[in-house]
């Protein structure tokens, strides 16, 4: 207090003080202030900062999600998107259908055992099953923690090297107090950065200032906040360049979160892992996958944070859980999880293929990755049995959703 109450008197005055009288005053001060301060028990501080009603809840929430062996299923595809994955197995993009597929991955038996939270898309979050019971309710008796995409998706950044933002931060409050009177506890918001298209400064500040608003926001309605500024696969360029970016587009993520006041203990982050460009003729075996990813992680991401849910990012389903279980070889400071979509759903979604009969094998078919990346968090996987079908890359050029 005497620091500050000097430092507003200098600011007052415009007599210049010399370094002797000025120790002399602050000592004065000080005497003057630890006098009064009795009477002044809850003087606020310029730097007082409200912390969320919902702190100690966040921290047990994100606590929950970042639990041994368990991780993320990630099934929050908008409506479009959903469509594509439909398509592919020669479905209608109707409600119904896709009404069925999630009910198909919501009541897989004993899913709980190795998935501890679920985003969810909006329509999802306010769905029941094909029998009636609401998702919310169904993944709750499961113990897996439902979460909702808040983001409004990617749109062209004015100004950049043909870069895109992430939209979504009005209304956000309230929809966020919405969703976790539904039931949700946890949000995600995805934004994107390209390395072929530069980064620019201004698309990495972007992506790092829209994060840390939502998480925010996010906590002050109750929902742990998944940090997500997705580091594209495509191009060609080495892991090296990758890592370079990541350790950027990282530094400005926390930096904003910091100024933000967002509650590091009640985040969750979902990175891409620190591998090649997609199109670069070098590839990078898991161990490299893990040693760049480790290292830029311990450089960036401070301990406070329990968990670091990967995103899959067009990565095959087995190597995305081999890379995994590389960085789970020796203890970390945080939870090293993964937070998949297409690398725990893709076989499951084409084994199903829309037909009644196939779901209970569909479910089996989630459930051996789900285990699979259960095995990886705790570095035990060891790839032995592996369909040829669970191999093969899912990298899209330009990929949206």
């Amino acid at each position: 207090m005497a620091a500050s109450s000097s430092a507003s008197l200098l600011k007052s005055s415009s007599i210049v003080v010399d370094k002797s009288e000025f120790i002399k005053g602050q000592s004065l001060l000080l005497r003057q202030t630890q006098s009064s301060v009795s009477l002044l028990p809850n003087a606020p501080s310029s730097l007082s900062i409200r912390a969320s009603s919902y702190a100690h809840e966040l921290v047990n929430t994100a606590k929950s999600i970042a639990s041994a062996g368990r991780g993320i299923l990630a099934m929050d595809e908008s409506n479009a998107t959903c469509g594509k994955r439909l398509a592919s197995i020669g479905l209608e993009n109707t409600e119904a259908n896709r009404q069925a597929y999630r009910t198909l991955l919501v009541t897989a038996p004993g899913l709980g055992q190795y998935v501890s939270g679920a985003i969810l898309f909006e329509e999802t979050l306010y769905q029941s099953t094909i029998d009636g019971k609401k998702m919310v309710d169904v993944l709750v008796q499961q113990n897996i923690v439902p979460g909702i995409k808040v983001d409004k998706g990617l749109v062209p950044l004015a100004g950049s090297n043909d870069e895109s933002w992430c939209q979504g931060l009005d209304g956000l409050a309230s929809r966020t107090a919405a969703y976790y009177q539904q039931g949700a506890r946890f949000a995600k918001w995805r934004t994107v950065v390209s390395i072929p298209n530069g980064p620019s400064a201004l698309a990495v500040k972007e992506a790092a200032w829209g994060l840390a608003r939502y998480a925010a926001i996010a906590q002050d309605n109750g929902l742990v906040p998944i940090v997500e500024p997705e580091i594209l696969l495509d191009g060609e360029h080495g892991i090296e360049r990758t890592f370079e970016v990541a350790q950027k587009v990282w530094a400005e993520v926390f930096f904003y979160l910091a100024e933000n006041n967002v509650l590091f203990e009640g985040i969750l982050l979902k990175p891409s892992m620190v591998t090649p460009g997609a199109e670069c003729k070098e590839r990078a075996t898991p161990q490299q996958v893990a040693d760049y990813t480790l290292k830029l992680l311990h450089r960036r991401i401070p301990p406070a944070v329990p968990g670091i849910m990967f995103l899959s990012g067009g990565q095959s389903e087995v190597e995305a859980t081999l890379n995994l279980n590389a960085m789970n070889q020796s203890p970390n400071p945080w939870h090293v999880s993964f937070s998949y979509a297409r690398a725990l759903q893709n076989t499951c979604l084409k084994t199903w293929g829309g037909r009644p009969e196939n779901v209970k094998a569909a479910q089996d078919a989630l459930l051996v990755r789900a285990k699979a990346n259960s095995l990886a968090q705790l570095g035990k996987y060891t790839g032995e049995g592996e369909s040829e079908e669970a191999k093969e890359g899912m990298f899209v050029k330009g990929y949206t959703y």
